[in-house]
């Protein structure tokens, strides 16, 4: 498209004072938007004019079409609109790719030298922010995400998940009276610092995330008297063909594997467990653990931190097998009289067994043909023992609440367990955080170290659990802001810098 300007006059770009005086004439090139696919390139025959203000130091100046033009742009306004919010969206390559099959074609770094000049817009008045952490690279490099959350949408991105950062942020909007946040520490430091006028409410699903913890900790510990109940009793007789919602079963023996030996798991458990608890008390560090037993720091943190052997046997000693749903059905094919593998093999292939005949013959070759086989009574998995504490009881089937009420009668410190979590759930559901330290009074009654840890925590960070567990703010937006994060993030894996990710972060809705 050609054109040209037929103003009369011009003003000047510094001191805007009008000029008909024409110095001379150039053809000035603008990409504008396409249009049915097709890229339209503008031709513009603009004038110079010579400024007739004596004190202005401007001598020439090009005149400027409002709408069009703007100094030393080689695109349109609208145009360039378009190109920044593709960068916005997919950044470089993609981004490229995407503007040349839309009929406006624009190299990759094009893209992000419009992406990193992209104004921001001002933060404005905070007064309720939420604070959380995201991973740049797991375990090596992470960033903080602030979001103000009355208007909803994240407000500036911090390096690193420090405290010095936030608190230089912080003392620079004084205006923040609410910040919501997890119980990392250094959060808690970082707002105390910047912002002691403001009230910190820990985040009540990180809340019932460390008492779910706790909770797995303790049934780990106590799992041996779940594994009591459930032997003492026997499972009755299937009638026919187990359902398929009858729930896997573990091994007959705990420990021990189909052959009457201990488990190989088990026993490299308790040997690392031992080597570990050892160490620590000789004073070694668990970086130096890790390097005299090369292993993972996270390994060695796990048999640190670990209460007993019990703790760590139970995921050990529960695995589920194929061969775990078939076993109803071969004891009562053994004690109807049938001894012979090859047979059951077939019985249970035509059942949707997948093993071979190897793995028949081990699991029955305890098994004595002058005795029957006593149906074992399957114990419940530690990870659904879990959840049917942490679920409300008028949620529960009448099975499951059967079998946790059996479990508690068995085991004290799970039926006290039981009752303090409810108590917890109760209190968060209802806002009563005026009642958080009654509970911990009589979470320390019990002997239960899982949860006794948990509540050491809670005091040291006893004013904001109790806002978190009384305030209707929560971190809840700023998990969603952390899940769009980690689009963003992979969508510019390998292209993006931190000042990138950081503006389109901001930017991108």
């Amino acid at each position: 498209m050609h054109a040209r300007v037929r103003a009369a006059d011009a003003p000047c770009s510094r001191c805007q004072s009008p000029s008909v005086r024409v110095h001379g004439r150039y053809l000035r090139r603008l990409s504008d938007a396409a249009v049915s696919g097709t890229r339209v390139v503008i031709e513009l025959l603009v004038r110079r004019f010579r400024c007739l203000n004596g004190i202005c130091p401007t001598v020439t100046f090009a005149e400027q079409v409002t709408g069009l033009t703007s100094p030393h742009a080689r695109y349109t306004p609208l145009m360039r609109g378009t190109l920044t919010s593709i960068a916005l969206a997919l950044a470089g390559r993609a981004g490229s790719r995407l503007a040349a099959a839309m009929g406006v074609p624009a190299a990759k770094d094009t893209l992000l030298r419009l992406l990193r000049a992209f104004p921001e817009e001002p933060v404005g008045r905070v007064s309720v922010l939420g604070v959380d952490d995201f991973a740049l690279r797991k375990g090596d490099s992470y960033a903080t995400i602030l979001v103000d959350l009355e208007r909803r949408r994240p407000i500036d991105v911090l390096p690193g998940r420090e405290a010095e950062p936030l608190a230089a942020w912080l003392l620079g909007h004084p205006e923040v009276e609410v910040i919501c946040r997890d119980r990392a520490g250094a959060y808690a430091d970082g707002a105390r610092t910047g912002a002691p006028q403001a009230v910190q409410v820990a985040d009540a699903w990180h809340l019932w995330k460390n008492l779910g913890e706790a909770v797995e900790k303790t049934v780990g510990a106590h799992f041996a008297c779940v594994r009591a109940v459930f032997e003492r009793t026997s499972a009755p007789e299937p009638a026919d063909v187990p359902t398929d919602d009858q729930g896997p079963a573990p091994t007959p023996v705990g420990n021990l594997d189909v052959c009457g030996r201990e488990r190989r798991l088990v026993v490299r458990t308790r040997e690392r467990f031992t080597l570990v608890q050892d160490l620590l008390r000789e004073g070694a560090s668990l970086e130096s653990i890790c390097h005299q037993l090369q292993l993972d720091r996270s390994t060695v943190r796990r048999f640190a931190r670990a209460t007993g052997i019990e703790e760590l046997l139970v995921k050990a000693v529960n695995r589920s097998t194929v061969l775990d749903e078939y076993r109803p059905y071969l004891h009562q094919r053994w004690n109807e009289g049938c001894h012979d593998t090859a047979q059951l093999h077939r019985g249970i292939t035509t059942r949707g067994f997948t093993g071979s005949i190897q793995t028949v013959r081990r699991y029955l070759r305890t098994f004595t043909p002058s005795a029957p086989a006593p149906a074992p009574r399957p114990a419940p998995r530690p990870r659904r023992i879990v959840r049917w504490i942490m679920t409300n009881p008028g949620n529960l089937t009448d099975e499951d609440s059967l079998v946790l009420k059996e479990i508690r009668a068995g085991c004290p410190e799970l039926d006290a367990l039981t009752d303090h979590v409810r108590d917890f759930a109760e209190m968060m559901r209802d806002r009563r955080g005026d009642q958080l330290a009654d509970w911990m009074e009589r979470v320390e009654q019990d002997p239960l170290p899982a949860l006794h840890s948990l509540v050491n925590g809670l005091h040291r960070d006893q004013d904001a659990v109790t806002a978190g567990l009384s305030s209707p703010w929560s971190s809840g937006q700023v998990e969603g802001q952390n899940t769009r994060v980690k689009l963003i993030k992979r969508a510019g894996y390998g292209r993006a810098n931190f000042d990138l990710l950081r503006k389109r972060i901001l930017h991108r809705t």
